[in-house]
């Protein structure tokens, strides 16, 4: 997906990291919100596991494709492959770490 169309390709990544995070604290009886901030999201999750805030930087950027895709007015931003790339990599250990707690559970 991210060849052709990497603006589509970092908002699945966001909305993917984002069900991750609502599952982690729904697990530990967050009470659901409407909310899509990843930053937020991870202001609640680290009450849980404080580790999880060393993935703050990477949230804010998967965050930025969110922006970029669902709003035009920031559409001049552009996204390459290779940030999609980088992001996934980035953002697998919290993925992971998230699974661990899950399968824990």
């Amino acid at each position: 997906m991210w060849n052709k169309d990497p603006e589509l390709a970092g908002f699945c990544l966001q909305q993917a990291v984002e069900k991750f995070l609502k599952g982690f604290l729904l697990a530990h009886e967050w009470e659901l919100r409407r909310i899509h901030g990843l930053d937020a999201l991870l202001d609640d999750a680290v009450s849980y596991d404080p580790d999880l805030e060393s993935y703050r930087s990477i949230c804010q950027r998967i965050s930025a494709f969110y922006l970029i895709e669902r709003y035009p007015i920031v559409r001049d931003a552009q996204i390459t492959r290779q940030d999609v790339r980088n992001a996934i990599d980035r953002v697998q250990g919290l993925v992971d770490r998230i699974r661990e707690h899950l399968e824990d559970q």
